[in-house]
């Protein structure tokens, strides 16, 4: 049992997340909340200290390498195991920050917007200046760029097309792999390499990287701007929805510090769901597309786009016009894409490419390998038995998908009465449209630690209680958290990637259990709540 004194020390008590206990004045809410926004950008500079030593470069050109501070940084055991220590004690106390900063802030009210947002942009800038962390993809954007720019198609070809490929350091995956980018990406890739020079030799590798962080960083803003819109449409406090989908480490780690294309995916699919749910279906469709033009994934959104240009009201004819209307104006600007870069829909060739790998946590992938495996030892075709189960599981993801697209909104289990009014009706098109991406993610062999952040935005916008939900989006951001700081740091050969990697764990292991079980302020966010309800009886 809690004691009642650390309770309201952390004011973590039932309505600490709810918004009844908000102090009424912004200065008031700035200055409660100050020590989190400060502890935060301390976590970010030492996350961008920490890069210095296992941050992605490129392997053998650009400038950076040649640096005395990176030479020291990369080449001395002692300074790649400090740089991994400020590396994970600043993302650990990123994710603190954002368990302290609703703690503080003590509720939701308009005056908690300004506080949330400067707390976003004091721990997003610090992250522009790091080097690429968690993921080399950035560096295989280079080189698709460069297969763009040298006319080769990026649908056919890997990037071991290019000579001295390697120079780049993408991740060997693609290699070999083609592109799963839609055409806009590949024009942001392109230009991306021609305003740096277009040849490794030219600092490729270091310029490059800027046009990719600011596109990332307009994902951001994106979802900065339409999750909160998105989410007072459907009666969810929209400053409660910023702090648990925006704020949330999981996102700025991936989004930011890793410059995944996944943040521009995310924010153009938000603001085009924003834009359908207030009937502006035209520029809702486009944004989607733009969507869908630079990560095919959110073809998903676009039948629930339908949905809400139909409305409450429509019935099934009515429902199949917007859904051809919908899917007419979305295949025809790709297909305008397709003609003006002449590759036309090469990408649907290419969908495959992610799911050629797997992760020990995602249950398909393990379901499937494992499954392998054993029929390999007993001399049966493992790698086709393998193939089969994740066929199925993606078959499976499909139907879900036309399951929750073609179910009559207001009718099935818990939907006892029929929907009144467009706020309801659109509310469960976007739920379902969140189950739909929970298929997707859940059912597939891979699943990256960013995957988290689509269905946590999707989720946020329709609302997140208290409770189990909450805390389950604790524990995920605590797990993924962890996995990406042990997952991908880049360390010289001569260096000792298990000793570094070992660091990486046990810090970043004892530093979650610490906030999970032995802080006083952030260990009651993580108890079931009656433990606290009946300290205060």
């Amino acid at each position: 049992m809690f004691r009642e004194r650390e309770v309201e020390s952390s004011l973590a008590h039932p309505d600490a997340l709810e918004g009844s206990n908000a102090p009424a004045h912004r200065a008031v809410i700035a200055k409660t909340a100050r020590t989190a926004i400060l502890q935060g950008f301390v976590g970010s500079l030492l996350m961008v200290a920490g890069s210095i030593g296992v941050g992605w470069l490129a392997t053998t050109s650009g400038t950076l390498i040649r640096l005395p501070i990176f030479i020291m940084a990369r080449t001395s055991p002692v300074a790649v195991i400090l740089c991994t220590v400020m590396l994970c004690l600043g993302a650990l106390l990123l994710l603190r920050s954002w368990l302290r900063i609703a703690q503080r802030i003590g509720g939701w009210n308009p005056s908690s917007r300004p506080v949330l947002m400067r707390a976003l942009w004091m721990w997003t800038l610090p992250l522009m200046f790091s080097l690429p962390l968690f993921s080399r993809d950035v560096y295989a954007y280079i080189g698709q760029g460069r297969l763009m720019l040298q006319g080769l198609n990026p649908y056919t070809n890997g990037i071991s097309a290019l000579s001295n490929y390697f120079s780049l350091g993408p991740d060997t995956m693609w290699t070999e792999a083609p592109t799963p980018y839609g055409p806009l990406w590949l024009w942001i890739e392109q230009g991306a390499v021609w305003i740096s020079g277009g040849s490794p030799d030219s600092g490729v590798p270091e310029l490059a990287l800027i046009p990719f962080r600011l596109a990332a960083l307009a994902g951001v803003w994106l979802l900065a701007v339409y999750v909160p819109r998105l989410a007072a449409l459907h009666g969810i406090n929209p400053d409660r929805a910023l702090w648990v989908a925006v704020l949330n480490p999981v996102l700025l780690i991936n989004f930011i510090a890793s410059a995944h294309n996944d943040s521009l995916m995310l924010g153009l699919v938000v603001a085009g769901i924003y834009y359908a749910s207030v009937k502006r279906p035209v520029l809702g469709i486009v944004l989607i597309t733009a969507s869908i033009a630079i990560k095919p994934i959110t073809l998903v959104a676009l039948p629930f786009a339908g949905m809400l240009w139909a409305g409450a009201r429509a019935g099934w004819g009515r429902r199949i016009l917007r859904w051809a209307a919908t899917l007419a104006i979305s295949i025809g600007l790709l297909a305008v894409a397709g003609v003006v870069n002449g590759l036309g829909f090469g990408w649907l060739g290419a969908l495959q490419t992610p799911g050629t790998v797997w992760i020990w946590y995602a249950p398909v992938g393990l379901v499937a390998r494992t499954a392998g495996s054993v029929v390999d030892l007993i001399g049966g075709p493992g790698p086709v038995v393998k193939e089969i189960i994740q066929t199925v599981f993606t078959v499976v993801s499909a139907l879900v998908i036309v399951w929750l697209t073609l179910r009559t909104p207001g009718r099935g289990i818990g939907m006892g009465r029929p929907i009144v009014g467009e706020e309801a009706f659109n509310k469960i098109v976007l739920r379902r449209m969140a189950w739909a991406f929970a298929a997707v993610v859940i059912l597939a062999p891979v699943i990256q630690p960013w995957y988290m952040v689509w269905l946590l935005v999707f989720f946020a916008v329709t609302g997140i209680p208290d409770g189990p939900p909450l805390r389950t989006v604790f524990y995920l951001t605590a797990f993924f958290t962890l996995i990406g700081l042990t997952d991908q740091l880049s360390v010289f050969g001569w260096i000792p990637l298990a000793v570094v990697r070992g660091v990486a764990i046990a810090i970043a292991v004892l530093f979650i259990a610490y906030l999970v079980f032995y802080d006083k302020k952030t260990h009651v966010l993580f108890r079931a709540r009656r433990g606290i309800v009946k300290s205060r009886s």
